[in-house]
């Protein structure tokens, strides 16, 4: 039972794009490691931009360039 989370900044991801990565990662899972789909769980988790951080900096802080 495969359980494969994604952790996205939340930035209007749409709900197909959700669905790709979704279809994806369980694809991936069929394909490499032959896994039943039907009991593949894939979550994802849109992160505010506020509440990520790259060396020391928010990621709204990085992208606003300070």
């Amino acid at each position: 039972m495969p359980y494969v989370n994604i952790r996205i900044t939340d930035e209007q991801v749409t709900p197909e794009q959700k669905a790709r990565l979704i279809e994806g990662a369980t694809q991936l899972l069929v394909d490499v490691l032959n896994k039943n789909p039907a009991t593949t769980f894939v979550i994802i988790d849109e992160v505010n931009t506020d509440n990520w951080g790259i060396g020391g900096k928010t990621v709204t802080d990085l992208r606003a360039g300070r």
